[in-house]
């Protein structure tokens, strides 16, 4: 492995909102070029990067179960499923466009648009130095995408599952509501549950707990923060396995 990269392969997890502009929906291809070029950037330093995406910025399942349609829950969450594979077109697109060989694979078969995952074909193109895009979740219905991020981590040997957010980690509170809350550097997983800090869902807290896959949660604002965090450097928040009190950010 060349290159400043401390980590030999790693799952990204970008949030559908990440690719929309400020408090609204849709997608920002200004935005989207800029997360391709921190990812680019970070490849270079040497490490292989699968990226699990999001649709929260099209469309979220549980937006038709808080307006009692006439869609059913299962529907809903495949609708969001297709989102992610819309927005995983315009993450390959804005890629490559930096000269990046990327893959885009899909839980859900559509072969005009992506390849179908499969984790021997996901683990092959990692190798040959492709960043794959991993959409539709894991494929089925109420699973959320955190909880697919946690899933590819696992299956495909990653050596840390890094959550991009819109803040700089994980806060006691809603640091936007309470300006006294703190930001932890590193935690463990019963401290995640025991506070129900709102990191990822708990079925993929149970995942990584679990298999003791330690979890980064960062501000992908912060131009190079990937790069930093792919290199080892301190940013943002760690949650590992273990037991050990809460350390706060200085």
């Amino acid at each position: 492995m060349n290159g400043n990269a401390i980590y030999e392969r790693v799952i990204l997890k970008l949030s559908g909102e990440s690719f929309a502009p400020a408090g609204e929906r849709g997608i920002s291809m200004e935005g989207v070029s800029g997360i391709s070029r921190e990812i680019v950037s970070a490849k270079e330093q040497g490490c292989q990067i699968g990226v699990v995406i999001g649709g929260g910025n099209i469309l979220r399942g549980s937006q038709f179960k808080a307006a009692n349609t006439s869609i059913t829950e299962a529907t809903a969450h495949y609708m969001g499923m297709l989102a992610t594979v819309i927005n995983g077109l315009a993450l390959q697109d804005a890629l490559e466009s930096l000269g990046c060989e990327t893959r885009l694979m899909s839980a859900i078969k559509m072969d005009g648009v992506c390849e179908p995952y499969i984790r021997r074909r996901a683990d092959q193109h990692l190798r040959k130095g492709r960043v794959i895009i991993l959409a539709a979740g894991t494929g089925g219905p109420f699973v959320t995408t955190d909880t697919a991020a946690a899933l590819r981590s696992l299956e495909l040997g990653a050596d840390i599952l890094m959550k991009a957010t819109r803040v700089d980690g994980v806060y006691s509170d809603d640091p936007e509501k309470n300006p006294h809350a703190i930001l932890y550097s590193e935690l463990d997983y019963q401290t995640v549950i025991k506070k129900n800090l709102r990191v990822m869902d708990s079925t993929a807290i149970a995942h990584c707990m679990e298999r003791d896959m330690p979890v980064m949660v960062f501000n992908f604002q912060k131009t190079g923060n990937i790069v930093k965090a792919i290199s080892g450097q301190k940013v943002g928040t760690v949650i590992r396995g273990g037991s050990h009190e809460p350390i706060a950010a200085n």
